[in-house]
């Protein structure tokens, strides 16, 4: 098995970062599951990703329309594609998550190689048969968070079946108490690590 782990926990916290904490708990209970399973890692943060302007698309499209997949521009798409699981991380940011891990995105939803249209409408091509979303935030967990929901349709799009999420949230509503809150957040992450069972690969 093949998880993909999209690291985006940026933060002023550096290590002690509240969503890497909950990321490296699941991770953690992961390996201990799986002890044979790859962990491929991914940090858009770190990669100066440009977010896609009209000549770049254009470039893109191009690429596409001739099937050259195989293109630098695509590698992230592969990359994703190619996964058994993915692991997404990344900190509840003005209501949804950050910009660079949106510009991720837009690397990774390449038409024709993570979905396609049909005449009924869009249909995945990834591999993954599931998607875990992980992330934290001062407020408190709302039903309509856009980052869940946004993944949630997301792993639709991509065709992948299961969407599962923890969210460690209301960690700055009482400070006293938010070591508490991570901590239980951190629990759910390991029982959910350790239900991959039977997943591709």
């Amino acid at each position: 098995m093949k998880l993909l782990f999209v690291e985006c926990c940026i933060s002023q916290r550096g290590g002690d970062s509240r969503t890497l904490v909950l990321a490296n708990a699941f991770l953690e209970a992961f390996r201990e599951s799986y002890p044979d399973a790859e962990i491929e890692t991914v940090r858009p943060g770190e990669m100066n990703l440009r977010p896609f302007d009209r000549d770049m698309l254009n470039d893109r499209d191009a690429l596409a329309g001739i099937g050259a997949f195989d293109a630098p521009v695509f590698d992230l798409a592969r990359q994703f594609r190619g996964a058994d699981a993915v692991v997404v991380a990344a900190p509840f940011w003005d209501l949804s998550f950050p910009a660079v891990l949106r510009t991720y995105i837009e690397y990774i939803s390449a038409n024709g190689l993570t979905y396609h249209y049909e005449a009924d409408g869009c249909h995945g091509d990834c591999r993954a048969e599931r998607l875990v979303y992980l992330t934290s935030g001062g407020d408190a967990e709302r039903e309509d968070s856009l980052g869940v929901l946004y993944w949630r349709q997301l792993c639709g799009m991509f065709g992948i079946g299961q969407f599962d999420y923890v969210f460690a949230g209301g960690l700055d509503l009482d400070p006293a108490g938010a070591p508490e809150l991570l901590a239980a957040a951190c629990d759910l992450a390991r029982k959910l690590a350790r239900t991959f069972k039977g997943t591709r690969g």
